[in-house]
């Protein structure tokens, strides 16, 4: 239930005289150390950042939904900072993409609602997997998507994704170096389907929402799934991985080419329907 949610009941808000910007963000992860700035590698979240601060005049952090890890893109990452400038707010996309790297692109920037923190406000998170049959990769897929030499069988596939919809216990799924006190998330979308891609060829995707993640959540179940196609998995058998809620029936942990963040969600209302239907 969301009122099990472990937010903290008080967190940073702007201080007097200053406003808080939202920004809906896209990147290319390839040439990045992910989001998360961290001394002697390139992130977006640094990179940003030196941008808002050579624009303001003053040290100014952006803060961002949460993580994406080294090569993982974002369609639609949110962050916040806090300003005492007068600038209009829907300016600053403008401004920010003057100056920034094109593999970053700000896609909106406005003034953010009262109480707002990109990672503390948020009620969802969707993220896109992307992987096409090897023969058919081009030149523009390279970090992009990922290739496999052949496609698992897609009904199989869906029959996976489906056992991983609702309130389960993700421990199995988890990496090691994930610290969370708990290991229970909603899924509200898992699904495999065929997309695509702007050239025409057909992309095989994986497409889950959920009210959080664990640490190498969406590449593990994905690279399981992968890989318990390949070769045949009964479905039942794949339940009792996710039943087993133990890392050692993980198989593959996908790459993180083929991974995006797709869309940071703030709508109370907008799965609403699935804490009535399964909460609590």
């Amino acid at each position: 239930m969301r009122s099990d949610w472990k937010r903290p009941e008080v967190y940073d808000l702007p201080k007097e005289g200053e406003r808080r910007i939202m920004l809906r963000v896209a990147y290319d992860g390839s040439a990045f150390h992910g989001w998360q700035a961290q001394d002697g590698a390139s992130s977006v979240q640094e990179t940003i950042s030196s941008v808002l601060t050579e624009v303001l005049g003053c040290r100014t952090m952006a803060y961002g939904s949460g993580r994406t890890d080294s090569g993982v893109h974002a369609l639609d990452q949110a962050c916040h900072f806090d300003t005492a400038s007068t600038i209009d707010p829907q300016r600053f996309a403008i401004i920010l993409n003057t100056r920034l790297p094109k593999s970053i692109r700000v896609l909106s920037s406005s003034l953010a609602p009262p109480l707002f923190h990109a990672r503390y406000s948020t009620m969802s998170r969707e993220y896109w997997y992307l992987v096409k049959e090897g023969a058919a990769m081009l030149p523009f897929d390279s970090g992009r998507v990922t290739p496999l030499r052949v496609l698992p069988p897609q009904d199989l596939l869906s029959s996976y994704a489906a056992l991983l919809f609702g309130t389960h216990d993700f421990t199995t799924f988890a990496s090691a170096r994930d610290a969370s006190s708990s290991r229970v998330r909603d899924i509200y979308i898992s699904e495999w389907d065929t997309i695509t891609d702007a050239y025409g060829a057909p992309v095989l995707r994986y497409r889950t929402a959920g009210n959080a993640f664990l640490y190498h959540q969406v590449r593990s179940m994905v690279g399981t799934m992968i890989d318990s196609a390949l070769s045949g998995e009964p479905v039942e058998s794949f339940k009792a991985r996710l039943d087993g809620c133990d890392r050692r029936l993980a198989l593959r942990t996908a790459p993180p080419d083929g991974l995006y963040l797709a869309h940071v969600g703030y709508d109370p209302d907008e799965y609403q329907w699935f804490e009535d239907r399964y909460g609590e």
